[in-house]
């Protein structure tokens, strides 16, 4: 099996705050649709577009998008480790 390229995803993560103060973690956005001389600035219409889907799925609507962040490097599965290590 091929290896992986460290540092190349797939996906990038993005930490997503909406007006209403609710925070959204983690969403992903394709890697290919970012970068370029716009750098992140495509993440913004398509979580927005994903947010639509979802609430029309849902019947349930997102509030605006106030600010939208790339997410921390570590994974989750760093995080939860990390706490299994200190709890036991």
């Amino acid at each position: 099996m091929a290896r992986k390229i460290p540092g190349s995803s797939e996906f990038v993560m993005f930490d997503v705050v909406y007006e209403d103060g609710s925070l959204s973690s983690n969403r992903k956005v394709a890697s290919s649709e970012l970068g370029g001389l716009d750098g992140d600035a495509p993440a913004t219409a398509i979580i927005e577009a994903q947010d639509e889907k979802i609430a029309a799925l849902s019947g349930r609507p997102r509030g605006k998008i106030k600010s939208i962040t790339r997410s921390s490097n570590r994974t989750r599965s760093a995080t939860r480790a990390s706490g299994r290590s200190k709890a036991g």
